[in-house]
């Protein structure tokens, strides 16, 4: 379920002037405070997006990144143990073994 701000209209509660509220996407927003009942609204908040900056980063949630070093040459960035550095079109032995990082 997500996060919600919100934000107290007048004096702040036990909760202070801006507090969280767990609820679902399809539940209304809360007009009054769960704890001292006065006006609040909904704030609009940042999110919080993680994505892999490094290779090895890429490498450990399992993904595979190709790099193009020549015409059907690829590079491998993130080669695992077994797995071919280089990918060389009409070759199929130098594909990745994706059986390695995918299971059901």
């Amino acid at each position: 379920m997500p996060v919600y701000e919100y934000e107290h209209l007048s004096r702040p509660c036990d909760l202070g002037p801006v507090f969280e509220q767990r609820q679902s996407m399809a539940d209304p927003s809360l007009e009054r405070c769960p704890n001292c009942g006065g006006p609040i609204r909904k704030r609009v908040s940042r999110i919080n997006i993680n994505t892999p900056k490094t290779n090895s980063e890429l490498k450990d949630l399992g993904f595979t990144k190709l790099v193009r070093r020549d015409d059907g040459v690829y590079e491998n960035v993130t080669a695992r143990s077994g797995d071919s550095r280089y990918m060389v079109r009409g070759r199929p032995e130098t594909l990745p073994n994706v059986k390695k990082t995918i299971s059901d």
